[in-house]
């Protein structure tokens, strides 16, 4: 089922009766069903939570996110416990081997530069053969670091209406839209890990003692393209517009319902998101020895 995902950007006052997240808003009243919900975004210093609704939240595996005073996602909530076997999977992925681990990271690495590649391929005229020998080429921990070569092509080509655009965390726009995408996108992989009882300190490849979601960071690697494709055809749509307008927001929110396929299998991104965290956890117990992460196709 696609849960989906409350964007609260004005004063509101967040509470719950019989299983409902209430809404109210001066003089309007809403009402949605927890039970559908995956993600909350709180972007209004003037939001009120009851404690009852935060727990009734994390309790149905609710991601919460909340914004600074920029409109930027600055923190993410998870619920501790959401799965019956989770210490059992738990120890399992604190027990990987450095071996496992490092073929699971050329797998991650592998499809991101595929998926770039496929990306770049859509929305430019410049040639991928570089980034398909890349991503083949790619070695078991990414030793020879593809990574770095594929994104520094990547970003090169990938906006090339934008004269010397650089992708930086805290750049000029259009960095606020891929910020904006990556933030939505990274709260529902963390969302997917902790429901398929993983850990989601605990990366395969990032290791930020500082960060508390690197394996979301992982995991979340080649679904990147497909966020950046949403920002791109976002950008297009609104050519004039530089800053996260309400408009902008609910655009770029369409990354959790985009098709993506696995397996030829075509499935919603958020859909797609559980099946690769089930899959890692099975890799991690030794049932199965890839992931399953999305391809694009045209």
């Amino acid at each position: 089922m696609i849960k989906r995902i409350i964007y609260l950007g004005n004063p509101a006052y967040i509470s719950t009766k019989l299983e409902q997240l209430v809404i109210k808003q001066e003089e309007k009243v809403n009402t949605i069903p927890i039970e559908d919900i995956g993600v909350v975004i709180l972007d209004n210093s003037q939001i009120t939570l009851t404690q009852t609704i935060l727990y009734k939240l994390l309790e149905n595996n609710v991601a919460l996110i909340t914004c600074d005073n920029r409109h930027h996602p600055i923190g993410l909530q998870l619920v501790l416990e959401s799965n019956t076997l989770q210490s059992e999977r738990f120890r399992a992925q604190i027990e990987a081997s450095e071996s496992l681990k490092k073929n699971l990271w050329q797998q991650t690495i592998q499809s991101k530069i595929y998926n770039q590649a496929m990306v770049l391929h859509k929305f430019t005229e410049k040639p991928i053969e570089n980034m398909m020998y890349w991503s083949k080429s790619v070695l078991s921990g990414d030793t020879t670091n593809y990574e770095a070569r594929a994104a520094a092509y990547y970003w090169e080509n990938l906006l090339q209406s934008h004269d010397n655009f650089k992708r930086e965390r805290f750049g000029e726009y259009p960095n606020n839209f891929f910020n904006y995408a990556y933030a939505i996108l990274r709260a529902i992989t963390a969302r997917s890990l902790v429901a398929s009882g993983l850990l989601p300190t605990l990366g395969i490849h990032h290791k930020n003692r500082y960060n508390a979601y690197c394996l979301a960071d992982d995991i979340m690697e080649p679904y990147r393209p497909f966020a950046d494709m949403i920002v791109l055809e976002t950008i297009r749509k609104y050519p004039e517009q530089e800053e996260l307008t309400k408009e902008i927001k609910a655009s770029l929110l369409g990354i959790s319902v985009i098709d993506v396929k696995i397996d030829k299998i075509t499935r919603p991104l958020q859909i797609a998101l559980q099946d690769t965290a089930s899959s890692l956890s099975q890799c991690f117990e030794g049932s199965r020895r890839k992931i399953k992460y999305p391809k694009y196709y045209e």
